[in-house]
């Protein structure tokens, strides 16, 4: 597959590369068809297999290779301003003061938190979109790969997203449609790569580095909270372990 990648444009490199990921997403909100009505428990696992998972990414696949080839400046200088703009992003959307706002009432509260996980998950999906991009602009190998560990995390991100939605509105396709929307957005989000055509040597390791500094925040700020926000602390840290450890073996195999 990658070799038939090589003479294509690098539209057509992230077209198809960007669609992992977005295949991933979809399926996990398939998912919600089985039975919609999944506990706390298996999400916050799910969520925790995704942190660790996106954690591993944003070092090895992007931020080493970044100050590799980029050098520390512009590497240190891409990560501060990812973690600004996504920084940016978490202020002007005020989901967080959503779910938390006192003496709201059960609908109230509900359709908070439903607005609190599917804007989370749509605002990483930016960072993680432009992870794909930019590293397959880098390099075909190193896109394939980041594409592929997303992918991993997106199954449970895609289900995290319709599950919420599904239990408020009482309709599992609703939450499909969410879900798969919320993979779309990451698929687009792979083209702002596409910039750094412009300056290769400069802006490519600029956007690894942006992504991996966005990414860093999501996890600590969105996800981190979310998942160990509800005693299940157990099976989030073993989730999360699990995805660092998984992404770490097919890393070593050449999987990933």
């Amino acid at each position: 597959m990658l070799e038939g990648l090589v003479t294509e444009s690098l539209l057509v490199r992230i077209s198809l590369i960007a669609l992992i990921p977005f295949a991933a997403t979809v399926f996990g909100s398939l998912i919600i068809f089985v039975n919609y009505r999944f506990g706390e428990v298996g999400l916050d696992f799910g969520l925790g297999f995704a942190a660790g998972v996106m954690i591993y990414v944003t070092f090895v696949n992007l931020l080493i290779p970044s100050i590799d080839y980029g050098g520390i400046v512009n590497s240190l200088t891409g990560f501060a301003v990812g973690v600004a703009l996504v920084k940016v992003l978490d202020v002007l959307i005020p989901h967080t003061r959503l779910i938390r706002a006192p003496g709201g009432s059960k609908d109230r509260r509900a359709v908070a938190r439903v607005v609190l996980i599917a804007l989370a998950i749509a605002i990483h999906n930016i960072p993680e979109g432009l992870a794909v991009g930019s590293s397959s602009v880098y390099s075909l190998s190193d896109g394939f790969a980041v594409s592929l560990a997303i992918a991993l995390q997106d199954v449970p991100e895609g289900l995290a997203v319709a599950v919420p939605v599904a239990n408020y509105s009482k309709s599992a396709f609703k939450g499909f449609l969410v879900g798969a929307f919320s993979g779309f957005t990451e698929y687009l989000a792979a083209f702002i790569a596409l910039v750094a055509v412009l300056d290769y040597e400069i802006l490519t390791p600029f956007m690894m580095a942006v992504s991996a500094g966005a990414m860093v925040y999501i996890v600590i700020h969105e996800i981190v909270p979310e998942v160990f926000g509800h005693e299940h602390d157990e099976p989030a840290t073993l989730g999360f372990f699990l995805g660092l450890l998984l992404v770490m073996v097919l890393s070593s195999s050449g999987y990933v």
